[in-house]
């Protein structure tokens, strides 16, 4: 089994060696103690960092990812480790969505604004007039009036 002094786990994982401390600490990984007192770590550990990593690119915070890697203690199997994940993972995802379908409407009203500033005649007090009829924004357009309506 390979081992690595801090440096060379933190070039490894392209990380400063600050925040293998810092995870050290944080109890996220942890490492072996030569006479010396200096650290090594293993494979395993570069494992942990680079999902660590991963985690946090995410949108996991540092205490999410200290839960699944201390479920390791109360299942050797990994499967409530594994069943964790898939959980946050689909909450993440779920909450992705939403905002990605918030972003989706604010383009769109932002794309309707632009549309209806672009066919009016002074650009901001009056209506494109006889556009509206075609135009695909008529439904949800606070200016349009069906051909004959005269109220504003």
């Amino acid at each position: 089994m390979a081992k690595y002094r801090i440096g060379e786990i933190a070039a490894k994982c392209a990380i400063s060696e600050r925040t293998i401390r810092y995870y050290e600490e944080e109890g996220l990984i942890s490492s072996q103690r030569s006479a010396g007192g200096h650290r090594w770590y293993r494979d395993e550990d570069i494992v942990y960092i680079k999902r660590i990593l991963e985690l946090k690119e995410l949108g996991f915070s540092l205490a999410e990812i200290r839960r699944i890697i201390e479920l390791k203690a109360e299942d050797e199997s990994g499967n409530k480790r594994r069943a964790e994940l898939l959980s946050q993972y689909r909450q993440k995802l779920s909450a992705d969505v939403r905002r990605v379908e918030a972003l989706q409407a604010h383009i769109d009203e932002l794309e309707w604004h632009i549309h209806q500033l672009e066919k009016a005649e002074d650009g901001f007090t009056s209506c494109p007039g006889a556009l509206c009829v075609s135009c695909s924004y008529k439904a949800r357009c606070i200016f349009f009036r069906a051909p004959g309506d005269l109220q504003q």
